[in-house]
């Protein structure tokens, strides 16, 4: 896992800018399903945000915990009921934002 410094993180939030969130967490909460769909998408993307329904029982603090203590994801930023995320791909063809990061 790369620890992310201040220009680093800057540099992710503003690729993230644009996107939309690519997951949502509902009324089914936080499972070990969905957090594996998460890592799938991490080794194809890197990037991306997540953003919590408001039928959710679940909190942006609990979804964070529950993402960053189970996984090697980070995340960098929270914007009121989206998060923004990164992980390094294993995969190596994979890996645009955390080689960039790397060289920030």
């Amino acid at each position: 896992m790369i620890s992310l410094r201040g220009k680093q993180k800057r540099y992710l939030r503003a690729a993230a800018h644009d996107m939309r969130p690519l997951f949502s967490v509902g009324k089914q909460g936080l499972t070990e399903n969905w957090l594996n769909q998460l890592v799938d998408a991490i080794n194809k993307r890197e990037l991306f945000k997540v953003n919590i329904l408001a039928n959710s029982d679940v909190d942006v603090t609990e979804l964070k915990q529950f993402i960053e203590s189970n996984s090697s994801i980070q995340v960098v930023q929270t914007i009121g009921h989206t998060l923004v995320l990164f992980g390094e791909s294993q995969e190596k063809e994979n890996r645009h934002y955390s080689v960039a990061v790397q060289k920030i």
